[in-house]
Protein backbone atom coordinates (compact mmCIF):
# COMPACT_ATOMS: atom_id res chain seq x y z
CA UNK A 1 0.00 0.00 0.00
CA UNK A 2 0.92 3.63 -0.63
CA UNK A 3 0.16 5.63 1.87
CA UNK A 4 -0.39 9.31 1.09
CA UNK A 5 0.97 11.66 4.10
CA UNK A 6 -1.44 14.59 2.41
CA UNK A 7 -4.68 15.17 4.70
CA UNK A 8 -7.94 16.54 3.05
CA UNK A 9 -10.28 18.65 4.90
CA UNK A 10 -14.01 18.87 4.22
CA UNK A 11 -17.20 19.43 6.87
CA UNK A 12 -18.91 15.89 5.92
CA UNK A 13 -17.63 12.72 5.41
CA UNK A 14 -20.38 10.28 3.97
CA UNK A 15 -19.20 6.55 4.13
CA UNK A 16 -21.74 4.42 2.02
CA UNK A 17 -23.54 5.36 -1.85
CA UNK A 18 -26.82 3.57 -0.82
CA UNK A 19 -29.93 5.78 -0.41
CA UNK A 20 -28.93 7.21 2.93
CA UNK A 21 -25.50 8.10 1.41
CA UNK A 22 -26.51 9.29 -1.68
CA UNK A 23 -29.33 11.63 -0.64
CA UNK A 24 -27.22 12.83 2.43
CA UNK A 25 -24.61 13.83 -0.28
CA UNK A 26 -26.87 15.40 -2.89
CA UNK A 27 -28.86 17.45 -0.60
CA UNK A 28 -25.57 18.69 1.28
CA UNK A 29 -23.88 19.48 -1.93
CA UNK A 30 -27.37 21.30 -2.76
CA UNK A 31 -26.87 23.81 0.47
CA UNK A 32 -23.09 24.11 -0.95
CA UNK A 33 -21.41 22.06 1.89
CA UNK A 34 -18.51 20.78 1.01
CA UNK A 35 -18.88 16.92 1.24
CA UNK A 36 -16.75 14.04 0.61
CA UNK A 37 -18.62 10.45 -0.07
CA UNK A 38 -16.84 7.18 0.04
CA UNK A 39 -18.39 3.61 -1.57
CA UNK A 40 -16.27 0.31 -1.42
CA UNK A 41 -18.36 -0.59 -4.51
CA UNK A 42 -17.51 0.36 -7.83
CA UNK A 43 -20.78 1.72 -8.44
CA UNK A 44 -24.11 1.74 -7.42
CA UNK A 45 -26.55 -1.49 -7.85
CA UNK A 46 -27.59 -2.89 -11.08
CA UNK A 47 -30.53 -4.74 -8.67
CA UNK A 48 -33.90 -3.30 -8.46
CA UNK A 49 -33.74 -3.63 -4.74
CA UNK A 50 -36.39 -1.62 -2.93
CA UNK A 51 -38.92 -0.03 -5.00
CA UNK A 52 -41.26 3.49 -4.45
CA UNK A 53 -40.44 6.64 -3.82
CA UNK A 54 -42.55 7.25 -0.95
CA UNK A 55 -44.50 10.53 -0.75
CA UNK A 56 -42.51 12.12 2.21
CA UNK A 57 -39.28 11.84 0.46
CA UNK A 58 -40.78 13.25 -3.04
CA UNK A 59 -42.23 16.67 -0.88
CA UNK A 60 -38.45 16.56 0.42
CA UNK A 61 -37.01 17.09 -2.73
CA UNK A 62 -39.65 19.26 -4.73
CA UNK A 63 -37.62 21.81 -4.20
CA UNK A 64 -34.15 20.53 -5.64
CA UNK A 65 -34.06 21.88 -8.97
CA UNK A 66 -34.83 18.29 -11.65
CA UNK A 67 -34.92 15.67 -8.97
CA UNK A 68 -39.23 15.52 -9.51
CA UNK A 69 -39.07 15.58 -12.79
CA UNK A 70 -36.37 13.14 -13.22
CA UNK A 71 -38.08 10.66 -10.34
CA UNK A 72 -41.25 11.12 -12.42
CA UNK A 73 -39.75 10.26 -15.32
CA UNK A 74 -38.38 6.90 -14.25
CA UNK A 75 -42.07 5.86 -13.37
CA UNK A 76 -43.58 7.11 -16.62
CA UNK A 77 -40.85 5.00 -18.25
CA UNK A 78 -41.95 1.60 -16.60
CA UNK A 79 -45.91 1.34 -15.47
CA UNK A 80 -49.00 3.42 -14.73
CA UNK A 81 -50.39 1.01 -11.74
CA UNK A 82 -48.93 -1.07 -9.07
CA UNK A 83 -50.06 -4.55 -8.22
CA UNK A 84 -49.17 -6.18 -4.16
CA UNK A 85 -50.55 -9.67 -3.91
CA UNK A 86 -50.43 -13.03 -1.92
CA UNK A 87 -50.16 -15.89 -3.95
CA UNK A 88 -48.83 -19.41 -4.40
CA UNK A 89 -47.32 -18.71 -7.59
CA UNK A 90 -47.52 -15.54 -10.25
CA UNK A 91 -50.52 -17.25 -12.49
CA UNK A 92 -52.70 -18.10 -9.22
CA UNK A 93 -56.28 -17.91 -10.30
CA UNK A 94 -57.44 -16.18 -7.12
CA UNK A 95 -54.74 -13.70 -5.57
CA UNK A 96 -55.10 -12.17 -2.38
CA UNK A 97 -54.71 -8.50 -3.71
CA UNK A 98 -53.24 -6.13 -0.65
CA UNK A 99 -53.07 -2.62 -3.18
CA UNK A 100 -54.36 -2.08 -6.99
CA UNK A 101 -53.95 1.26 -7.76
CA UNK A 102 -55.73 0.70 -10.89
CA UNK A 103 -58.84 0.29 -8.88
CA UNK A 104 -58.04 3.74 -6.82
CA UNK A 105 -56.34 2.66 -3.52
CA UNK A 106 -54.04 5.27 -3.29
CA UNK A 107 -56.22 8.09 -4.48
CA UNK A 108 -57.28 9.59 -1.09
CA UNK A 109 -53.44 10.89 -1.42
CA UNK A 110 -54.04 13.35 -3.79
CA UNK A 111 -55.83 15.37 -0.61
CA UNK A 112 -52.95 14.88 1.44
CA UNK A 113 -50.12 15.90 -0.81
CA UNK A 114 -49.41 17.30 -4.23
CA UNK A 115 -46.82 15.15 -4.94
CA UNK A 116 -47.27 12.51 -7.65
CA UNK A 117 -46.54 8.58 -6.85
CA UNK A 118 -43.69 7.37 -7.91
CA UNK A 119 -43.09 3.24 -8.46
CA UNK A 120 -39.37 3.60 -9.40
CA UNK A 121 -36.41 0.96 -8.24
CA UNK A 122 -33.98 1.64 -6.19
CA UNK A 123 -31.43 1.04 -8.88
CA UNK A 124 -32.69 3.90 -11.19
CA UNK A 125 -33.38 6.28 -8.26
CA UNK A 126 -29.72 5.85 -7.04
CA UNK A 127 -28.54 6.61 -10.60
CA UNK A 128 -30.36 9.95 -10.27
CA UNK A 129 -29.29 10.83 -6.96
CA UNK A 130 -25.86 10.28 -7.77
CA UNK A 131 -25.81 12.75 -10.82
CA UNK A 132 -27.58 14.67 -9.20
CA UNK A 133 -24.83 14.76 -6.25
CA UNK A 134 -21.90 14.86 -8.90
CA UNK A 135 -23.62 18.11 -10.82
CA UNK A 136 -24.22 19.80 -7.28
CA UNK A 137 -20.36 19.48 -6.64
CA UNK A 138 -20.21 16.39 -4.08
CA UNK A 139 -17.48 14.55 -4.45
CA UNK A 140 -18.39 11.08 -4.74
CA UNK A 141 -15.23 8.42 -4.57
CA UNK A 142 -16.41 4.30 -5.62
CA UNK A 143 -14.02 1.42 -5.19
CA UNK A 144 -12.64 3.64 -2.10
CA UNK A 145 -12.89 1.75 1.70
CA UNK A 146 -12.81 3.20 4.70
CA UNK A 147 -9.79 1.91 6.87
CA UNK A 148 -10.40 3.11 10.18
CA UNK A 149 -11.45 6.49 12.18
CA UNK A 150 -10.69 8.52 15.07
CA UNK A 151 -12.59 11.04 17.06
CA UNK A 152 -11.45 13.58 19.07
CA UNK A 153 -12.95 17.18 20.20
CA UNK A 154 -12.25 19.37 17.36
CA UNK A 155 -13.24 16.85 14.64
CA UNK A 156 -12.94 12.83 12.82
CA UNK A 157 -9.89 11.35 11.12
CA UNK A 158 -10.71 8.74 8.97
CA UNK A 159 -8.14 7.00 6.92
CA UNK A 160 -9.43 5.54 3.18
CA UNK A 161 -7.70 3.48 0.44
CA UNK A 162 -8.66 3.38 -3.07
CA UNK A 163 -6.65 0.65 -5.06
CA UNK A 164 -3.17 0.96 -2.78
CA UNK A 165 -3.09 4.24 -2.18
CA UNK A 166 -3.90 5.08 1.20
CA UNK A 167 -4.75 8.70 2.43
CA UNK A 168 -7.03 10.14 4.97
CA UNK A 169 -9.42 12.86 5.67
CA UNK A 170 -10.18 15.31 8.72
CA UNK A 171 -13.98 15.94 9.29
CA UNK A 172 -16.13 17.81 11.22
CA UNK A 173 -19.14 15.07 10.86
CA UNK A 174 -19.25 11.87 9.26
CA UNK A 175 -22.49 10.01 7.75
CA UNK A 176 -22.38 6.08 8.50
CA UNK A 177 -24.62 5.11 5.69
CA UNK A 178 -22.18 1.15 5.84
CA UNK A 179 -25.14 -0.81 5.39
CA UNK A 180 -27.29 -2.82 7.92
CA UNK A 181 -23.33 -4.46 9.30
CA UNK A 182 -22.29 -1.05 9.17
CA UNK A 183 -18.26 -1.58 10.61
CA UNK A 184 -18.84 1.98 12.00
CA UNK A 185 -21.59 1.07 14.29
CA UNK A 186 -19.60 -2.00 14.96
CA UNK A 187 -16.32 -0.26 15.72
CA UNK A 188 -17.81 2.42 17.91
CA UNK A 189 -19.55 0.40 20.13
CA UNK A 190 -23.39 1.23 19.24
CA UNK A 191 -25.39 -1.53 20.97
CA UNK A 192 -28.75 -2.29 18.86
CA UNK A 193 -31.73 -3.93 19.65
CA UNK A 194 -34.47 -5.83 17.65
CA UNK A 195 -35.37 -9.44 16.51
CA UNK A 196 -32.34 -9.56 14.38
CA UNK A 197 -31.35 -11.76 11.59
CA UNK A 198 -35.04 -13.67 10.49
CA UNK A 199 -34.32 -14.81 7.16
CA UNK A 200 -31.78 -15.42 4.03
CA UNK A 201 -33.28 -14.23 0.66
CA UNK A 202 -31.83 -15.53 -2.49
CA UNK A 203 -32.37 -13.51 -5.13
CA UNK A 204 -32.96 -14.00 -8.98
CA UNK A 205 -32.84 -11.59 -11.74
CA UNK A 206 -34.18 -13.05 -15.06
CA UNK A 207 -35.60 -12.64 -18.35
CA UNK A 208 -38.44 -14.62 -19.41
CA UNK A 209 -41.74 -13.75 -21.80
CA UNK A 210 -44.73 -13.11 -19.31
CA UNK A 211 -47.18 -11.59 -21.63
CA UNK A 212 -50.63 -12.62 -20.71
CA UNK A 213 -49.60 -13.33 -17.11
CA UNK A 214 -49.18 -9.73 -16.16
CA UNK A 215 -50.75 -6.81 -16.95
CA UNK A 216 -48.57 -3.77 -19.32
CA UNK A 217 -47.15 -1.30 -18.01
CA UNK A 218 -47.60 -2.33 -14.31
CA UNK A 219 -45.43 -3.07 -11.20
CA UNK A 220 -46.23 -6.56 -9.65
CA UNK A 221 -44.91 -7.69 -6.49
CA UNK A 222 -46.42 -11.27 -5.76
CA UNK A 223 -45.84 -12.20 -2.07
CA UNK A 224 -45.41 -16.20 -2.20
CA UNK A 225 -46.70 -18.91 -0.23
CA UNK A 226 -46.32 -22.28 -1.75
CA UNK A 227 -45.53 -26.07 -0.55
CA UNK A 228 -42.08 -25.79 -1.91
CA UNK A 229 -40.86 -22.19 -1.01
CA UNK A 230 -41.75 -18.59 0.24
CA UNK A 231 -40.74 -16.07 -1.83
CA UNK A 232 -41.17 -12.86 -3.62
CA UNK A 233 -41.54 -12.07 -7.20
CA UNK A 234 -41.16 -8.85 -8.93
CA UNK A 235 -42.23 -7.63 -12.54
CA UNK A 236 -42.11 -4.66 -14.33
CA UNK A 237 -39.14 -3.49 -12.63
CA UNK A 238 -37.80 -0.71 -14.81
CA UNK A 239 -34.54 -2.96 -15.29
CA UNK A 240 -35.39 -5.02 -18.31
CA UNK A 241 -35.57 -8.02 -16.21
CA UNK A 242 -37.73 -9.65 -13.43
CA UNK A 243 -36.87 -10.55 -9.66
CA UNK A 244 -37.50 -13.62 -7.86
CA UNK A 245 -36.97 -14.08 -4.43
CA UNK A 246 -36.74 -17.19 -2.45
CA UNK A 247 -35.90 -18.15 1.62
CA UNK A 248 -33.00 -20.28 1.88
CA UNK A 249 -30.90 -22.00 4.79
CA UNK A 250 -27.21 -21.45 3.85
CA UNK A 251 -26.03 -23.83 6.41
CA UNK A 252 -28.28 -26.26 4.63
CA UNK A 253 -29.47 -25.28 1.18
CA UNK A 254 -28.03 -27.48 -1.85
CA UNK A 255 -27.13 -24.56 -4.17
CA UNK A 256 -28.05 -22.30 -6.12
CA UNK A 257 -26.99 -23.87 -9.81
CA UNK A 258 -28.40 -21.85 -13.40
CA UNK A 259 -30.41 -24.73 -13.77
CA UNK A 260 -32.11 -24.91 -10.19
CA UNK A 261 -32.79 -21.04 -9.95
CA UNK A 262 -34.26 -21.65 -13.76
CA UNK A 263 -36.70 -23.95 -12.05
CA UNK A 264 -37.36 -21.93 -9.37
CA UNK A 265 -38.45 -19.24 -11.54
CA UNK A 266 -40.41 -21.17 -13.41
CA UNK A 267 -42.65 -22.49 -9.87
CA UNK A 268 -42.78 -19.04 -9.01
CA UNK A 269 -44.12 -18.32 -12.30
CA UNK A 270 -46.37 -21.46 -12.24
CA UNK A 271 -45.75 -22.18 -15.87
CA UNK A 272 -43.49 -25.82 -15.88
CA UNK A 273 -41.80 -24.85 -19.13
CA UNK A 274 -41.19 -21.33 -19.29
CA UNK A 275 -38.49 -20.40 -21.19
CA UNK A 276 -35.80 -18.75 -18.51
CA UNK A 277 -32.47 -16.49 -18.90
CA UNK A 278 -30.97 -15.85 -15.81
CA UNK A 279 -29.25 -12.41 -15.66
CA UNK A 280 -27.90 -11.94 -12.15
CA UNK A 281 -28.28 -13.20 -8.84
CA UNK A 282 -27.35 -12.25 -4.76
CA UNK A 283 -28.30 -12.80 -1.91
CA UNK A 284 -29.24 -10.62 1.44
CA UNK A 285 -30.76 -10.67 4.68
CA UNK A 286 -33.96 -10.24 6.25
CA UNK A 287 -33.01 -8.71 9.88
CA UNK A 288 -34.85 -6.69 12.20
CA UNK A 289 -31.85 -4.16 13.63
CA UNK A 290 -32.30 -1.21 15.39
CA UNK A 291 -29.48 0.96 17.00
CA UNK A 292 -30.02 2.17 20.10
CA UNK A 293 -28.28 6.00 19.47
CA UNK A 294 -27.90 7.15 16.01
CA UNK A 295 -25.43 9.08 16.99
CA UNK A 296 -21.95 8.40 18.51
CA UNK A 297 -20.18 11.66 19.03
CA UNK A 298 -19.40 12.90 15.62
CA UNK A 299 -20.81 10.21 13.65
CA UNK A 300 -24.52 9.39 12.47
CA UNK A 301 -26.21 6.63 11.61
CA UNK A 302 -28.82 6.54 8.56
CA UNK A 303 -30.26 3.97 6.63
CA UNK A 304 -29.80 0.52 7.29
CA UNK A 305 -26.58 1.33 9.28
CA UNK A 306 -29.27 2.65 11.56
CA UNK A 307 -32.42 0.66 11.47
CA UNK A 308 -32.42 -2.83 9.32
CA UNK A 309 -35.82 -3.47 8.49
CA UNK A 310 -38.04 -6.40 6.14
CA UNK A 311 -38.59 -4.75 3.06
CA UNK A 312 -42.43 -6.01 3.17
CA UNK A 313 -44.11 -2.93 2.98
CA UNK A 314 -41.79 -0.94 1.16
CA UNK A 315 -40.87 1.64 3.67
CA UNK A 316 -37.04 0.94 3.98
CA UNK A 317 -35.83 2.42 1.14
CA UNK A 318 -37.61 5.57 1.34
CA UNK A 319 -37.06 5.50 5.42
CA UNK A 320 -33.38 5.39 4.60
CA UNK A 321 -33.53 8.16 2.09
CA UNK A 322 -35.21 10.72 4.64
CA UNK A 323 -32.74 9.74 6.88
CA UNK A 324 -30.10 11.01 4.54
CA UNK A 325 -32.13 14.08 3.63
CA UNK A 326 -32.84 14.76 7.24
CA UNK A 327 -29.22 15.06 8.48
CA UNK A 328 -28.37 16.64 5.56
CA UNK A 329 -30.57 19.54 6.33
CA UNK A 330 -29.08 19.95 9.88
CA UNK A 331 -25.87 19.55 9.11
CA UNK A 332 -26.28 22.55 7.07
CA UNK A 333 -27.81 24.94 9.47
CA UNK A 334 -24.62 24.26 12.25
CA UNK A 335 -21.81 24.14 8.93
CA UNK A 336 -23.35 27.79 8.42
CA UNK A 337 -23.82 28.77 11.83
CA UNK A 338 -27.52 28.98 11.27
CA UNK A 339 -27.94 26.47 14.14
CA UNK A 340 -25.69 25.51 17.65
CA UNK A 341 -24.14 21.98 17.60
CA UNK A 342 -26.61 20.69 19.80
CA UNK A 343 -28.79 21.04 17.60
CA UNK A 344 -27.77 17.61 16.24
CA UNK A 345 -28.96 16.29 18.98
CA UNK A 346 -32.19 16.40 17.33
CA UNK A 347 -31.66 14.11 14.81
CA UNK A 348 -31.56 10.82 17.00
CA UNK A 349 -34.44 12.61 19.49
CA UNK A 350 -36.91 12.98 16.17
CA UNK A 351 -35.97 9.89 13.69
CA UNK A 352 -34.87 6.99 16.17
CA UNK A 353 -38.77 6.15 16.86
CA UNK A 354 -39.97 6.85 13.53
CA UNK A 355 -37.09 4.33 12.43
CA UNK A 356 -38.20 1.55 15.12
CA UNK A 357 -41.73 2.31 14.42
CA UNK A 358 -41.44 1.54 10.52
CA UNK A 359 -39.25 -1.60 11.23
CA UNK A 360 -41.79 -2.72 13.67
CA UNK A 361 -44.46 -2.07 10.77
CA UNK A 362 -42.16 -3.90 8.08
CA UNK A 363 -41.45 -6.90 10.89
CA UNK A 364 -45.38 -7.34 11.16
CA UNK A 365 -46.06 -7.17 7.26
CA UNK A 366 -43.55 -9.77 7.27
CA UNK A 367 -45.12 -12.02 9.49
CA UNK A 368 -48.80 -11.72 7.12
CA UNK A 369 -46.95 -11.63 4.01
CA UNK A 370 -43.93 -14.28 3.82
CA UNK A 371 -44.52 -16.38 7.25
CA UNK A 372 -42.27 -18.35 9.00
CA UNK A 373 -41.05 -19.51 12.30
CA UNK A 374 -39.03 -16.39 12.94
CA UNK A 375 -42.32 -14.94 12.47
CA UNK A 376 -44.57 -16.57 15.21
CA UNK A 377 -45.79 -14.24 17.63
CA UNK A 378 -45.22 -10.99 15.38
CA UNK A 379 -48.08 -8.04 16.20
CA UNK A 380 -50.32 -7.78 13.09
CA UNK A 381 -49.76 -4.80 10.57
CA UNK A 382 -50.40 -1.24 11.41
CA UNK A 383 -54.44 -0.56 10.72
CA UNK A 384 -53.32 3.12 8.51
CA UNK A 385 -50.19 3.00 5.92
CA UNK A 386 -50.88 6.71 5.47
CA UNK A 387 -50.28 7.66 8.99
CA UNK A 388 -46.71 6.22 8.55
CA UNK A 389 -45.68 7.11 4.86
CA UNK A 390 -46.92 11.06 6.12
CA UNK A 391 -48.31 11.78 9.04
CA UNK A 392 -45.76 10.66 11.69
CA UNK A 393 -44.69 13.59 14.24
CA UNK A 394 -41.41 14.52 15.65
CA UNK A 395 -40.53 15.79 19.37
CA UNK A 396 -37.34 17.21 20.00
CA UNK A 397 -35.54 20.69 21.32
CA UNK A 398 -36.07 21.55 17.94
CA UNK A 399 -40.15 21.38 18.42
CA UNK A 400 -41.79 23.94 20.59
CA UNK A 401 -44.53 21.49 21.63
CA UNK A 402 -47.96 23.33 23.18
CA UNK A 403 -49.27 22.76 26.50
CA UNK A 404 -52.19 19.61 26.14
CA UNK A 405 -49.95 17.71 23.40
CA UNK A 406 -50.56 14.26 23.31
CA UNK A 407 -46.80 13.24 22.78
CA UNK A 408 -48.66 11.17 19.82
CA UNK A 409 -46.03 9.84 16.67
CA UNK A 410 -48.34 9.05 14.53
CA UNK A 411 -51.63 10.88 13.25
CA UNK A 412 -54.10 11.18 10.51
CA UNK A 413 -52.68 13.42 7.50
CA UNK A 414 -56.05 13.78 6.26
CA UNK A 415 -57.18 15.77 9.47
CA UNK A 416 -54.29 16.78 10.33
CA UNK A 417 -54.19 20.71 11.62
CA UNK A 418 -50.11 21.83 12.27
CA UNK A 419 -49.38 21.16 15.66
CA UNK A 420 -46.01 21.82 16.24
CA UNK A 421 -43.78 18.62 15.41
CA UNK A 422 -46.30 17.60 12.75
CA UNK A 423 -45.93 18.23 9.17
CA UNK A 424 -47.27 20.84 7.70
CA UNK A 425 -50.84 20.26 5.91
CA UNK A 426 -51.03 20.69 2.19
CA UNK A 427 -53.78 22.77 0.90
CA UNK A 428 -53.84 24.93 -2.31
CA UNK A 429 -53.03 28.67 -2.43
CA UNK A 430 -52.83 30.78 -5.24
CA UNK A 431 -50.20 33.01 -6.04
CA UNK A 432 -50.44 35.38 -8.54
CA UNK A 433 -53.05 33.39 -10.38
CA UNK A 434 -51.16 30.33 -10.42
CA UNK A 435 -52.46 27.33 -7.98
CA UNK A 436 -49.32 26.05 -6.00
CA UNK A 437 -49.40 23.73 -2.77
CA UNK A 438 -47.85 24.77 1.28
CA UNK A 439 -45.57 22.40 -0.05
CA UNK A 440 -43.99 24.23 -2.52
CA UNK A 441 -43.17 26.75 -0.01
CA UNK A 442 -40.66 24.97 2.12
CA UNK A 443 -37.13 23.57 1.75
CA UNK A 444 -34.97 26.06 1.31
CA UNK A 445 -34.91 27.29 4.78
CA UNK A 446 -37.02 28.31 7.48
CA UNK A 447 -40.40 29.60 6.83
CA UNK A 448 -42.98 31.92 8.48
CA UNK A 449 -46.60 31.92 7.64
CA UNK A 450 -48.53 34.76 8.93
CA UNK A 451 -51.96 35.72 8.82
CA UNK A 452 -53.42 38.96 6.97
CA UNK A 453 -54.04 40.79 10.37
CA UNK A 454 -50.31 39.84 11.24
CA UNK A 455 -48.03 42.13 9.24
CA UNK A 456 -45.72 42.94 12.02
CA UNK A 457 -44.65 39.52 12.29
CA UNK A 458 -43.34 40.09 8.93
CA UNK A 459 -41.21 43.14 9.89
CA UNK A 460 -40.04 40.76 13.15
CA UNK A 461 -38.64 37.85 10.69
CA UNK A 462 -36.87 40.10 8.82
CA UNK A 463 -35.19 41.58 11.60
CA UNK A 464 -34.39 38.53 13.05
CA UNK A 465 -33.76 36.71 9.74
CA UNK A 466 -30.27 39.46 9.89
CA UNK A 467 -29.70 39.02 13.28
CA UNK A 468 -29.47 35.83 13.61
CA UNK A 469 -28.19 35.09 9.79
CA UNK A 470 -31.00 32.61 9.32
CA UNK A 471 -32.89 31.77 6.06
CA UNK A 472 -35.91 32.87 7.19
CA UNK A 473 -38.70 33.86 5.00
CA UNK A 474 -42.06 35.48 5.64
CA UNK A 475 -45.22 35.03 3.83
CA UNK A 476 -48.46 36.41 4.22
CA UNK A 477 -51.45 34.11 3.55
CA UNK A 478 -53.97 36.69 2.59
CA UNK A 479 -51.43 38.90 0.65
CA UNK A 480 -49.39 37.55 -1.93
CA UNK A 481 -50.54 33.89 -1.10
CA UNK A 482 -54.78 33.76 -1.59
CA UNK A 483 -56.24 31.38 0.83
CA UNK A 484 -58.98 30.37 -1.81
CA UNK A 485 -60.88 27.98 -0.22
CA UNK A 486 -60.88 29.95 3.05
CA UNK A 487 -59.20 27.61 5.18
CA UNK A 488 -56.13 28.44 6.39
CA UNK A 489 -57.05 29.24 9.90
CA UNK A 490 -58.99 26.49 10.67
CA UNK A 491 -55.66 23.74 9.20
CA UNK A 492 -53.30 25.71 11.05
CA UNK A 493 -54.79 26.43 14.66
CA UNK A 494 -54.33 30.46 13.70
CA UNK A 495 -56.30 33.13 13.67
CA UNK A 496 -56.16 36.06 10.99
CA UNK A 497 -52.86 37.55 13.42
CA UNK A 498 -51.09 34.55 13.83
CA UNK A 499 -48.11 32.88 12.48
CA UNK A 500 -46.90 29.63 11.91
CA UNK A 501 -43.31 28.88 12.07
CA UNK A 502 -41.96 26.02 9.37
CA UNK A 503 -38.74 24.31 9.41
CA UNK A 504 -36.68 23.22 6.42
CA UNK A 505 -38.31 19.73 6.25
CA UNK A 506 -41.84 21.24 6.48
CA UNK A 507 -42.75 20.16 10.12
CA UNK A 508 -44.06 22.98 12.25
CA UNK A 509 -41.52 23.94 14.82
CA UNK A 510 -44.04 26.42 16.78
CA UNK A 511 -46.87 28.25 16.38
CA UNK A 512 -48.35 31.43 17.99
CA UNK A 513 -52.47 31.37 17.71
CA UNK A 514 -52.15 35.30 17.75
CA UNK A 515 -50.40 38.46 17.41
CA UNK A 516 -48.53 38.50 21.06
CA UNK A 517 -47.29 42.58 22.34
CA UNK A 518 -44.12 41.71 21.10
CA UNK A 519 -44.23 39.16 17.94
CA UNK A 520 -40.12 39.99 17.61
CA UNK A 521 -39.15 39.20 21.13
CA UNK A 522 -41.63 36.20 21.20
CA UNK A 523 -40.36 34.81 17.46
CA UNK A 524 -36.87 35.80 18.84
CA UNK A 525 -37.35 33.34 21.91
CA UNK A 526 -38.52 30.48 19.81
CA UNK A 527 -36.43 30.38 17.55
CA UNK A 528 -33.36 30.76 19.74
CA UNK A 529 -35.11 27.64 22.11
CA UNK A 530 -34.90 25.59 18.67
CA UNK A 531 -32.23 26.13 16.75
CA UNK A 532 -29.89 25.45 20.11
CA UNK A 533 -28.40 29.00 19.97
Amino acid sequence: MERVEMEERVPVLVVGAGYAGLSAAMMLAWHEVPVILVERHASTSIQPKAFGVGPRVMELVRSVPGMESQLTSIWEGIGDDLRIAIADSLTDPNPKIIVDTSEGDLDSMIDITPVPQVGAPQSEVERVLRGKAEEFGADLRFSTELISLEQDADGVTAVIMSGDAVSTIRADYVVAADGSRSPLRTSLGVPTSGKGQLNELYSIMFDADLTGIVRDREVTLWYLQSADFTGVIVTGTGVGSHVFGVYYDPETDPGFTQERCQQLVRQAVGIPDLDVTIKDTTSFAFAHILADTYRAGRVFFAGDAAHTMPPTGGQGGSTALQDGIDLAWRLWLVHTGQAGPDFLDTYDAERRPIGALTADGQLANMAARMPSEQTQGFPPPIADPFSVMIGYRYHSTAILTEPGDDGSILEDPRTATARPGSRAPHMVLDWDGHPISTIDLFGTGFVLLVGPGGRAWEEAARKLSDRLSLHLTPLTIGGELKDMDGCWQERYGVDDTGAVLVRPDGYVAWRAPSLPPSPEATLHEALTKILSL
